[in-house]
């Protein structure tokens, strides 16, 4: 008895030993390895990179920008059946344990040493501890940190504060290329093209097989160990009590069922669009805002009026391209033992000019070129096996003026676009070499609907609707007849149109500027020169008023930021953009007022803060509770008045004459108040037309990238107007014949519209209503001037309502 008392004494001591000794040891390595440790409190201060969303005015998406692909979403908010896929998956002892799994960490040990597979036994809390705090190296130095970390966080945060910020921070993969997911949210919108909230048992379990490894069940190259996967989850979210049976039977059987979102239905209209939100956004906010702050953006871009626009100007820039004949195929392929479709898949092809598509001639017997058009990719990124098939017809060439068989060879790859798809008929196309920009603006707000900078954004970034700056011509005129009008004249008062030569200083050569025509035609009123766009009459202008002040006017309007202050610029030889010209023609429509041009219209911070707003307008009465018989809320614009809303109406007058009698008569057959001006350059290097119905501005330009003459008989309005025409007439198609405001003070009175005089009573045609401000318009009697051959070429006196100089 003494003996067995001595043996388990000395067994009592051995353990006490031993005891102690592992006791030190364990104390020893806590302290080494919680020397350096990471500080776990940073967690509550933790915002996770969120990818700023960009959203249409009709709040459809146009754009996401992100490093890491990732909509935060609250664990309140977050669906229980994503939250026991997760649990089955990763770690169903999650709300019991302290940070450490005993019990999984046993039964990864056993499963490893029955079948020599890797399991893990990291809970969700070390996974979130090595995600948020450490690396992803492998080693035993970090899987001890790792738990260490995971028993400090589990002491300071709730379970559920855990939970979440694994749910949004883990990664689940890349199912489009370039676009790494973080957080089931994000995820559920690229696989499945739906809410998280939207997700069934199937999806949620697939999701939750991702954080293994995404590539290992990669929906499309390994199916079926995805599949595998995902029924595995299904059967433990069953037997974790999650779901019935039943319901988890019915879910294996289901396929995975990934479907990629269209992310961006309006990606390739509005590309150019978005890239100067992303831009303005970086340059206001920072880069790191912009990839990592979740902010929330409301643009003004319109998708209709958008899609309208590019179609347009597009065409537009076709029309005139194909005028000037076929240039040749795109590419060449020898087809010679090739699968033709894998030889066209090869070949470049520019994925944002839809309908248009990349195809290859097979032959051209017959007089028709058959075509295998480039195979689709599939959503995996994989080449589709299905081969289409087609022909281009003498009609599909028409355009060329050629034969099939002589503009067409085997082995070419070019453009073509459905005639009638159903009967496989084409028609021959090719990239312009032109190119152009159209702009579509609310005149009142500067709000923009619409922005194309050129044919394809792929093909080229360059944004010639914000970044090309070019001459605009004679589209600059009515800045010029409006410092004219504010200062003394009117639309009747008469300016010669005859010869002018301008002496440039000793040394230099003269300068004799003429018309478009070569011709002139003696006195005119104002009306006609902006009419029928008469140079020397404008010149003349410009010297009488003087070119600082109209340099200053362009100022104002912001045409320009300091225009050389000498004659030619009143003709626009000066640099300047489409969008500086639309706000400026814009500011002429809606009274005279200042605009900015915008693009965005708000913007909101991560906790829908909002940080950024366009309209600064106050709103008087706005928040009342409720009516109670007061006056209706108001507007108060305290904009900049920069021209008098007097002489703003006079010109918008004029310019509908442009439309009616002028160089823009071609937009006349719309039928609505319209009133604009077309511009050509020197040499014809530029085509514009900019013009306005009482409530859209829009501009349009058209020229090659590197300057060069468009053509002899090219002019604003045989080229931009056609473009203005085309989009104009679908995008008011809807609007009311709703006539110019005009504002009190203006008298409408009946004069001549050759000498701008007062109509008498019983004069019939040729006789137009004239707007005139209090005390200027033409007198009831009038005594005919000199000849116009008496009157000095350079009288410089400014001249009285009728008068000639």
């Amino acid at each position: 008895m003494r003996f067995i008392l001595r043996f388990f004494a000395f067994l009592f001591s051995a353990g006490a030993v031993v005891f102690c000794i592992a006791a030190a040891v364990g104390a020893f390595f806590y302290w080494k390895y919680s020397q350096d440790l990471p500080d776990h409190a940073a967690l509550a201060n933790y915002e996770p990179p969120v990818m700023t969303r960009v959203h249409a005015a009709d709040g459809s998406l146009l754009a996401e920008y992100a490093h890491e692909r990732r909509l935060y979403l609250p664990i309140q908010a977050m669906p229980k059946i994503v939250v026991a896929a997760f649990l089955s998956a990763e770690d169903k002892n999650f709300y019991k344990h302290g940070g450490i799994d005993p019990e999984g960490i046993v039964r990864a040990v056993l499963t490893n040493a029955q079948s020599g597979k890797k399991q893990g036994a990291s809970t969700i809390t070390q996974q979130v501890a090595k995600n948020f705090l450490l690396s992803a190296e492998q080693t035993y130095d970090r899987k001890i940190k790792e738990a260490l970390i995971a028993l400090r966080i589990e002491s300071t945060y709730s379970k559920d504060k855990i939970l979440e910020l694994y749910l949004n921070e883990i990664f689940l993969g890349t199912i489009v290329p370039g676009r790494n997911l973080h957080g089931v949210a994000a995820a559920a919108l690229d696989y499945f093209g739906k809410s998280v909230h939207e997700l069934t048992i199937n999806e949620a379990a697939y999701l939750a097989a991702l954080p293994k490894g995404p590539n290992n069940y990669h929906p499309y190259r390994r199916t079926q160990q995805a599949l595998a996967r995902r029924n595995e989850i299904i059967g433990l979210m069953a037997q974790n009590g999650y779901i019935t049976a039943e319901e988890g039977a019915e879910a294996k059987k289901q396929p995975l069922g990934v479907n990629p979102r269209v992310a961006f239905p309006n990606a390739a209209n509005a590309n150019y669009f978005t890239e100067e939100v992303r831009r303005e956004i970086s340059e206001r906010y920072g880069q790191s805002k912009l990839y990592e702050g979740g902010l929330s953006v409301r643009a003004t871009l319109d998708p209709k009026m958008q899609a309208l626009a590019r179609k347009a100007l597009i065409d537009g820039l076709v029309r005139y391209d194909q005028a000037r004949g076929w240039r040749g195929a795109e590419h060449k392929v020898d087809l010679t033992g090739r699968d033709w479709g894998q030889a066209v898949a090869e070949m470049p092809a520019l994925s944002d000019i839809a309908p248009w598509r990349l195809a290859v001639v097979l032959n051209t017997n017959g007089g028709v070129a058959q075509i295998g058009l480039q195979p689709k990719r599939e959503a995996g990124g994989a080449l589709s096996k299905e081969r289409e098939t087609g022909a281009i017809t003498a009609e599909g060439v028409k355009w060329t003026g050629r034969p099939v068989a002589t503009a067409l060879k085997v082995g070419d790859v070019v453009y073509v676009e459905a005639i009638d798809a159903g009967k496989g008929t084409y028609r021959l196309r090719q990239k312009p070499e032109v190119s152009g920009a159209i702009v579509a603006m609310d005149p009142y707000t500067g709000r923009v609907h619409a922005m194309v900078g050129g044919f394809s954004y792929e093909e080229s970034e360059f944004n010639r609707a914000t970044q090309a700056m070019r001459q605009p011509g004679s589209s600059f005129k009515p800045i010029v007849y409006s410092a004219a009008l504010d200062n003394g004249y009117t639309p009747s008062s008469v300016v010669l149109d005859s010869p002018i030569t301008i002496e440039a200083g000793p040394g230099q050569e003269a300068w004799s500027p003429s018309n478009y025509d070569g011709k002139s035609g003696g006195p005119h009123t104002l009306r006609y020169g902006i009419e029928h766009s008469k140079n020397l009459m404008t010149v003349r202008l410009a010297k009488d008023i003087g070119m600082p002040l109209i340099a200053e006017y362009s100022r104002r309007f912001g045409v320009y930021d300091d225009l050389l202050p000498v004659l030619p610029m009143s003709l626009g030889a000066g640099e300047t953009t489409v969008m500086r010209m639309v706000t400026a023609y814009s500011m002429l429509a809606n009274g005279g007022r200042r605009i900015r041009p915008t693009l965005i219209d708000r913007i909101q911070d991560r906790t829908g803060e909002t940080i950024y707003r366009h309209d600064n307008r106050k709103c008087v009465g706005c928040d009342a509770e409720k009516w109670s018989g007061q006056d209706e809320p108001k507007l108060v614009d305290e904009s900049e008045q920069v021209l008098d809303p007097l002489t703003a109406y006079q010109m918008v007058s004029i310019m509908e004459g442009v439309v009616q009698r002028g160089t823009a008569t071609i937009l006349k057959q719309i039928g609505k108040p319209l009133a604009g001006k077309t511009g050509t350059t020197n040499d014809a290097k530029d085509a514009w037309f900019v013009g306005f119905s009482p409530d859209l501005a829009v501009g349009v330009y058209l020229g090659f990238d590197k300057p060069r003459s468009l053509g002899d008989r090219a002019t604003g309005g045989g080229l931009a107007a056609p473009i203005a025409l085309d989009f104009l007439k679908v995008a008011l198609k809807d609007k009311p014949p709703t006539p110019f405001r005009v504002p009190p003070g203006i008298k409408l009175i009946r004069v001549n519209a050759s000498s701008g005089t007062r109509a008498g009573s019983g004069e019939g045609g040729g006789t137009i209503l004239e707007a005139f401000k209090p005390g200027t318009a033409p007198p009831d009697a009038y005594v005919a001037p000199a000849a116009p051959a008496a009157v000095p070429p350079d009288a410089g006196a400014a001249a009285q309502a009728g008068g000639v100089y």
